[in-house]
This record gives structure tokens, sequence and C-alpha cells, in this order.
């Protein structure tokens, strides 16, 4: 997100939202998806109690609001949202664009030591306007200047403003908060998400949803060798989730697992967590049967653990008949805690997570399916799925 610039300039009247993954698509899959997003947006603004009247307009959303840095961020924190800039919506000349950067380059507390450049954006043909985006940066940025005694640096600014001029209107802009990008919640259907409460899993599933899918998340609890902590944890990961996701159903699916992770720790020896990671996705398939899901997806990266070798993938994959999906498969761990910090789910997900102690000494690191099925129990699939059934479904509270 980008830095905040001295305190809320009163002269801002809007918030324009800015996407680009599906800026591309066809004009019907972009109106439906823009919909989808405006939506997401006013549930967000309405979790957060801010205020904000929605439209949406040409290629942007807009949000008409006395405050805007606040409704910006929330803005900003949601799938399918590219940039949110607190902006000026003033007439499309000339003067009033000069009038708007000189006021926000004031407000915003623009010193004369911080270099500046100005972006401007005109639609339409040349003929729409009597003036040229090169003009608006000249024009712009003397007026900025005259306000600050500022130096210009077009490769390197300490500060960028932003004009964009459409038919008679202008947005004037002086901050841009950055959004993850990607696709609007919902847009590309449904998915289990094995939530453990991990560094891994929440990331798994925060990219899930930036590329639109709806999450379900499902907490196997091991039992014995979970505990209290562990699916506090969990659950604290979902919440952080939830705030994303302000109009979705994010409720944590807490499966009963401990008779399971006991069979496999009594029954099994070097493929004991290969048979548990099968288990919990019968868990989560049954789950994301009941939910309406097409697909599991869990944190796993390839290599990263003695049950996540290629080999090993393929024979926890064989349990279940839904795709199975890996966001994080090629994914280095410091990226991926990286990410976590960024996404506010990384002091949750510190603690153990249980599989430690049921991990065998030498664990098999190149099973093959036959050999991991003649090993394990023959109902503990069934077991699982019958944990499952037995699920409770705990509400969060963002």
């Amino acid at each position: 997100m980008a830095a905040e610039y001295g305190t809320v300039v009163n002269a801002e009247n809007v918030v324009a939202v800015g996407y680009g993954d599906f800026g591309t698509k066809s004009s019907e899959v972009r109106a439906k998806m823009a919909k989808r997003l405006a939506e997401s947006v006013r549930a967000a603004l309405a979790d957060a109690d801010l205020p904000g009247t929605v439209e949406r307009r040409w290629a942007r959303i807009l949000v008409e609001t006395d405050e805007t840095d606040p409704v910006a961020e929330v803005i900003a924190t949601l799938p399918g949202v590219v940039w949110a800039r607190p902006a000026v919506l003033t007439d499309a000349t000339v003067d009033a664009v000069r009038d708007a950067l000189r006021t926000l380059s004031t407000e915003r507390g623009h010193g004369s030591d911080e270099s500046f450049a100005v972006e401007s954006r005109r639609v339409g043909p040349p003929s729409a306007h009597p003036f040229s985006s090169r003009d608006l940066k000249v024009e712009g940025g003397s007026a900025v200047q005259a306000g600050t005694d500022a130096p210009v640096d077009l490769d390197h600014p300490d500060r960028t403003y932003r004009v964009e001029v459409r038919d008679d209107e202008a947005f004037v802009s002086a901050v841009q908060m950055d959004g993850p990008g990607g696709l609007p919640l919902g847009t590309q259907g449904r998915a289990v998400v094995l939530l453990s409460g991990g560094i891994d899993s929440p990331v798994a599933a925060w990219r899930m949803m930036r590329r639109g899918c709806s999450v379900a998340p499902v907490y196997v609890d091991l039992g014995d060798y979970g505990g209290a902590d562990h699916r506090a944890r969990a659950t604290e990961v979902a919440t952080t989730l939830l705030r994303r996701a302000p109009d979705e159903d994010v409720r944590l699916h807490v499966v009963p697992g401990g008779e399971v992770v006991q069979a496999v720790v009594d029954e099994l020896h070097d493929t004991r967590m290969l048979s548990l990671r099968r288990a919990m996705l019968a868990a989560g398939e049954a789950v994301a049967r009941e939910v309406g899901a097409h697909s599991v997806v869990t944190g796993e990266s390839l290599g990263q653990k003695s049950s996540q070798t290629g080999a090993n993938l393929a024979a926890t994959d064989a349990a279940v008949s839904l795709p199975v999906h890996r966001p994080l498969l090629t994914a280095d761990k410091t990226d991926i805690v990286e990410e976590a910090r960024a996404l506010g789910t990384f002091s949750d997900s510190t603690l153990p997570v249980g599989c430690e102690r049921v991990a065998p000494s030498h664990p098999e690191t190149n099973a093959t399916v036959e050999a991991v099925e003649a090993a394990e129990p023959d109902d503990l699939l069934s077991m699982a799925r019958e944990a499952a059934a037995d699920r409770s479904v705990v509400d969060l509270e963002p």
C-alpha cells in the first residue's frame, strides 16, 4: 500500500478504484465482474462502518465519500482491486486540474525537499478535449511547483500526482493505495481450503481468493495431537481472511479428526504422514461436496517436507476424485513467509501445528499409491469422511 502524505484532504470527494486483470475480458464478462467487485466494496465499507456511495462508471468504480483515506485503505484489501485513489472530482479543464493539484500539494503537506512527477491520462479522441495529456503534465507540474518549490523527478519521484480525464470530468489524486489485483471474489466458484493454522495454508487460501475463488476453510482437529491452541490459531487466521471477504461465507468447518490420527499413529510407520494427508483430503472432499466447492486446496510446496515430494503428492492425491490445488507448489519458504507477514497471518501461525508429533523417524519420500493403500487401515478414508459429516461450523467475527 502506498505511503500516506500528511493529513486527510478536505478537497477530495471520491475514491477511484482501478482493476486490471478482468479489464481485458469481453464486455459482458467485464460488466459481471465489475458488478461483483462493486458488491464487495459496498460490503467492505458497511463492515468497516464507513460512508460511501458506490457507482460503476467506465472502467472504474467510484465511491463518493467524505472519508477518502480510510475508505481507500479498506478497498485496497479486496481481491480484484489494483489500486484505490482518494481523488478530487472536478471539471475536465486545465484550470480545474491546476487548482486541484495546487490544493492537493498544499493540504497533503508537500515539502520543498520532496521531488514529484505528474502522470496524466486523457481518454477519448483528440477532438474530445482542447488539451493533450502532455499539456496536463506540464501545466499540472507548474501548479505543484508554484505552491511547493519542489523539484521534478520523472524517474524516481518522492510523490506522484495522477490526473485522469474522461469526457467532462477529471480525477486528480495525490495518493495511490495499491491493492492485491486478481479477480473479484466468487467469480471463479468455491474451493475448500485445508487450513491448519500454520504459515502456508492461509497464504494458499489468499492466493485462491485473489484469483476469484470463495473459500470454505476446513480445520481438521488432531485431538490429543493438536489442542486448543492449534484450533484457536486456525480460527484467528480464518478471521483474518474473512476481513478481506466481508460478503462471503467464510465460516470455519472444524472436523473432529482425533480418532483418525490415532488410527494412523497406531497402525502405520514410514507412510504415516501420507495416510494422514490422504485422510485430510478425504475429509476436505466430503465438505466440498456438501458446500458446492469444485476443489480442495492445500498449502503444500514441492519438496518442502518429506510428505511433499513429487511421488508422495501423487500418492496422497489418489485418495480423492476432486482436483487438489496447491497455489504454493513452486514457492520458496522465504517468499511464503514474506507473503504471510503482508497478509497479517504470520504472527498467528508460528506455533507447531501438531503433525510434527505424528511424523515417523524415517518417513517415506518416494511412495507409490499401491504401497500406501496396502499399509493403511481399510476404513481410514471412510473414517475421515464420517468425521467430516460430524463437523461443527464456527461463525467468525471480523
